[in-house]
């Protein structure tokens, strides 16, 4: 298994870096708009599985998203990012508290839109903050990757009291919280000590233009929202019985693994980069 979870890492991270690098947008384009379809595919199969219907349903929103972020792009994006970021706060993450509606329920059918329609600004905001920059785009991921790498090693090394022990037993408030220390240490060790490069990410411009006291409470937000991203895909998972979202990438899993705790936050980046 960690073999192939290796071999899956640098099969992805050669096709990724090149297009990051070269700043190159059909080839970005195109990328984006297969793990949009795949991530949307896995959506509705987590909120009913079995369905035969979630490929022709993921085409029909694939190539929607393909039109308005792509062939005609003056679709109102901070729109989807208000939309999504309301979502988050006022039905996902209070669900993690509250539970989900069963499958069979005309409720299940609600949330599954509602969270096709997260999964939407996260890639519009994905679209959104790769037009700033690719370091830009990079510098937010990098954020929910610290958060979670030193949580994990903080949970291994602290951690006692459960984050949330019938959704995820392995998460730690430990975890969590060493998770965000790290990303503010390092965030702001990284604007002290780095270099005119760091203007252009996301954690810099927030410090340029609100300060250190904001910056902090940014990062804690975004820190937070990761953590009801993972959490909340994680629910939904033992809700539909499946151990992954697919099998799409060997030793991971399926995309929205991947990217379960970035649905929540780059669409909160995007909102703040624009307000910015």
């Amino acid at each position: 298994m960690l073999k192939t979870r290796i071999l899956t890492a640098l099969v992805l991270l050669a096709v990724l870096l090149p297009i990051l690098y070269f700043n190159h947008f059909l080839a970005f384009a195109v990328v984006v708009s297969c793990f949009f379809g795949a991530a949307i595919w896995e959506c509705f199969r987590l909120f009913n599985p079995g369905t035969r219907m979630a490929p022709v349903i993921a085409a029909f929103w694939t190539a929607a998203f393909v039109y308005a972020f792509f062939v005609s792009p003056s679709t109102n994006t901070t729109f989807w990012f208000a939309i999504s970021v309301l979502v988050w706060a006022l039905r996902f993450a209070p669900s993690l508290k509250l539970g989900l509606p069963p499958l069979t329920s005309a409720g299940n059918t609600f949330l599954s839109l509602a969270y096709a329609i997260a999964v939407v600004g996260c890639f519009a905001a994905i679209v959104t903050l790769f037009s700033y920059s690719p370091l830009y785009l990079l510098s937010v991921m990098a954020i929910v990757w610290v958060a979670d790498i030193f949580a994990y090693f903080s949970g291994k090394a602290f951690g006692k009291r459960k984050l949330a022990p019938s959704i995820s037993p392995g998460k730690s408030w430990e975890g969590a919280i060493g998770g965000g220390i790290a990303v503010l240490v390092i965030a702001c060790l990284s604007i002290v000590l780095g270099s005119d490069l760091m203007e252009q990410t996301f954690a810099g411009r927030v410090q340029a233009s609100l300060g250190w006291g904001a910056l902090v409470a940014v990062l804690i937000l975004i820190v937070a929202a990761s953590v009801v991203g993972d959490l909340f895909e994680s629910q939904l998972k033992r809700r539909a019985g499946m151990k992954d979202s697919s099998n799409l990438l060997p030793g991971h899993g399926g995309v929205l693994d991947r990217v379960d705790a970035l649905v929540p936050v780059l669409p909160l980046a995007a909102l703040i980069g624009a307000w910015l």
